[in-house]
């Protein structure tokens, strides 16, 4: 088993090759990771991303399920009443704010994008509440462009406990993955980490966890 000590005094090469043995496992134990939201189109993914700030996707989908009903196009969501929209999302936590940024976002993709989402990082990185995670995950699923590694807790967190990384900061741990990560596997990664870490979460599926990936030979700290 590798330390945190050992690890820190990896080369870079030495480190790419532990990270592909690291990927090679995941990609074996969870061939058909995916995004765990539901969507009907670009914008309700968008939407979904958003919301999905320190809230769970399974939260998530339960607001949506009702709400997308509601609210399917750019237009629907850039003319609701943000108070009304606020209480039809509270549950998500932080809703003022979301909804606020939600709205807003709907209403530069009508006025600056032509009602349609942004394809670039450069852009959709100006719409209210959307950060380089935020856009990497909605640039991947919406269009399959992948302009670096969505970091969210669970990925800071491998990255973290795998030695992959010795940052906290999301910006500068994607840096880092994205050196030690060849591009074709950036997208993938990501989807593989959450279905990982999820569960090491769960006491009831650890053993079923264990029986499908080892990474205690590659990661100081890993959970197995």
């Amino acid at each position: 088993m590798i330390s945190f000590e050992k690890a820190k005094k990896e080369t870079p090469k030495a480190r790419q090759e532990r990270a592909l043995k690291i990927l090679v496992r995941l990609k074996k134990a969870y061939p058909k990771a995916k995004i765990a939201l539901n969507y009907g189109n670009n914008t309700q993914l968008l939407v979904a991303v958003i919301m999905s700030a320190q809230c769970t996707d399974k939260k998530v989908n339960e607001i949506t399920a009702t709400l997308f009903k509601k609210y399917r196009t750019a237009d629907d969501f850039a003319r609701a009443d943000q108070k009304r929209f606020a209480q039809e999302i509270k549950s998500a936590g932080f809703y003022n704010a979301k909804a606020k940024n939600i709205i807003a976002a709907a209403k530069m993709i009508k006025k600056d994008f032509d009602g349609k989402l942004p394809k670039t990082m450069k852009e959709i990185i100006k719409l209210p509440g959307v950060a380089r995670k935020t856009a990497n995950i909605v640039l991947g699923n919406a269009y399959g462009v992948v302009e670096g590694i969505a970091v969210d807790t669970h990925v800071r967190q491998f990255a973290n406990y795998c030695a992959l990384s010795f940052e906290h900061d999301p910006n500068k741990i994607e840096r880092d993955l994205m050196k030690v990560i060849s591009k074709k596997e950036w997208f993938g990664t990501t989807y593989r980490i959450i279905d990982f870490n999820r569960e090491m979460r769960s006491r009831v599926s650890r053993e079923v966890a264990r029986s499908k990936i080892v990474l205690q030979d590659l990661c100081p700290a890993s959970p197995i």
